[in-house]
């Protein structure tokens, strides 16, 4: 991948969601919503604190994570389609 993130930002790849439901219904595209999970791909060194120290970030490349539905800013890098933001729109890590 071509892209460091600065600061307290990540990069992440979108996982995609069920296109079935529990009942065997079929969920078209057009109808599908956005995936709120994602994989780290990139992070940045850490958030810069007041006093001028750096706080490394408590993600880490390969971590699952979940995230708001509008959050971060959609790039496109190398043909793929990613998401920017930053670490505090992260509401969680995927664990096991």
């Amino acid at each position: 991948m071509n892209i460091r993130p600065l600061h307290d930002r990540v990069v992440i790849r979108r996982m995609e969601e069920e296109r079935t439901t529990a009942g065997g219904i079929v969920i078209p595209d057009s109808a599908a919503e956005k995936p709120i999970r994602g994989e780290v791909m990139a992070v940045g060194n850490g958030k810069i604190m007041d006093n001028g120290d750096t706080r490394a970030l408590d993600v880490k490349v390969g971590d699952k994570v979940l995230f708001g539905k509008y959050s971060g800013t959609e790039v496109k890098v190398d043909g793929e389609d990613l998401l920017v933001m930053r670490e505090e729109d992260i509401m969680g890590v995927i664990e096991g």
